[in-house]
């Protein structure tokens, strides 16, 4: 059951850059500046298959996620097209969430790339004696410290994870996640306008709102889309000031008293400034590695895979939990990547019941090229599956 919710003074959104496009980088050092698409099973021609992530090199030619993978094809042929990998962004997002609740703050997840994090309880409601969490929260924070938390915040999930992240503060969620847009790509007047001047980190407040958001138009809005701007813009509204000036009840009867409300305190730079945390633990572990001199060999992979296993083993048992699925990804020296998995016969953390069939898994592939990277995940019972 998740906690009840709570308001806090400063909303930190953590936004992982290129998140997929990342992890797969870490897995293949070499694709580092190359454009790499994810997406489907990694085959662009293949029909009603959409990108999930692209790499800003692809995004500087107009790949965009949705967009179909033949379209994205058409634009960027020489791209790497990689197969979507479902538990190896499981296992990395919940790494760096874990990461981030190491600060002692509440985390409110929001997606595989995406977190808000609550700072300074504006009560103290629900405050339990000895509980990190809420004393960490309820630590006082100015303008000053709070991006010096948000810096540490980005080095400790580098460290830790590898991956790169971008954040935005503010008073609410909303708010929040538009000064993210900010801290990914600054241009000279937000900079101007800025705070604090730390890579990748932005704050949007009430003191800086209007001068960089007055003049923008009501699409830059979160949670504006572009059927709602479209019906702003008939009406005379482009720009975020010209909402500001539309009367509450011109709005509501518009849009009717939910979204006129909305859009009301939305464009005054109003929001949610509540977290709610929700109680965390990993289902999976696993453990990937890019082998310097790429491997031919049945035997050699299968050693190579015993490594891994016996690493995570180590994890599991350090956590006191038990593997009832394992899964074997292998990806070749054309970038060609598959996994396949199956089921134990019963959850264990024994060795010798999990090697056995990581290697009938091994088996199973129809590997006709040189192995470049291999992986093995364990997934985890959980208290619900007990």
């Amino acid at each position: 059951m998740a906690d009840t919710p709570r308001r806090y003074r400063w909303l930190i959104h953590v936004d992982l850059d290129q998140f997929q496009v990342s992890v797969e980088r870490l897995r293949s050092p070499e694709l580092v500046g190359v454009p790499v698409i994810v997406g489907g099973n990694g085959d662009p021609t293949e029909a009603r298959k959409v990108v999930t992530c692209a790499s800003y090199e692809a995004r500087d030619v107009g790949v965009r996620a949705g967009m179909p993978l033949r379209a994205a094809y058409r634009k960027m042929p020489e791209a790497v097209y990689l197969p979507l990998d479902v538990p190896a962004y499981d296992v990395a997002s919940a790494d760096v969430m874990n990461a981030l609740r190491q600060f002692g703050h509440p985390v409110e997840v929001w997606g595989w790339d995406e977190a808000y994090v609550g700072v300074q309880p504006l009560d103290d409601v629900g405050t339990d004696e000895g509980d990190d969490t809420q004393s960490a929260s309820a630590e006082t924070y100015d303008r000053v410290t709070i991006g010096s938390l948000a810096e540490r915040i980005r080095a400790e999930v580098f460290d830790r994870t590898g991956l790169h992240c971008s954040i935005g503060i503010s008073d609410n969620k909303q708010r929040a996640k538009m000064a993210t847009g900010f801290a990914k790509k600054p241009d000279p007047e937000s900079v101007t306008l800025a705070p604090f001047r730390i890579e990748k980190v932005f704050e949007l407040d009430e003191q800086n709102w209007l001068p960089l958001m007055g003049d923008r138009p009501c699409r830059d809005l979160w949670s504006v889309g572009p059927k709602t701007a479209a019906k702003l813009t008939a009406r005379g509204v482009d720009t975020v000031h010209q909402l500001i000036a539309t009367p509450r009840e011109d709005l509501i009867e518009v849009f009717g008293p939910h979204q006129g409300n909305w859009l009301y305190v939305l464009c005054r730079g109003g929001g949610d400034s509540t977290i709610t945390p929700e109680p965390w633990l990993a289902r999976s572990h696993s453990k990937s590695r890019t082998y310097p001199v790429d491997m031919t060999d049945l035997d050699e992979m299968l050693s190579a895979a015993r490594e891994l296993t016996a690493e995570l083993v180590d994890q599991v048992l350090a956590e006191n939990r038990e593997v009832f699925r394992v899964a074997v990804t292998v990806r070749t020296t054309t970038f060609y990547t598959r996994t396949k998995s199956r089921k134990l016969a019963a959850p264990t953390t024994r060795s010798d019941d999990i090697v056995p069939v990581i290697a009938d898994l091994l088996g199973d592939f129809e590997i006709d090229r040189p192995v470049r990277l291999l992986g093995v995940r364990c997934d985890l019972v959980t208290p619900e599956d007990e």
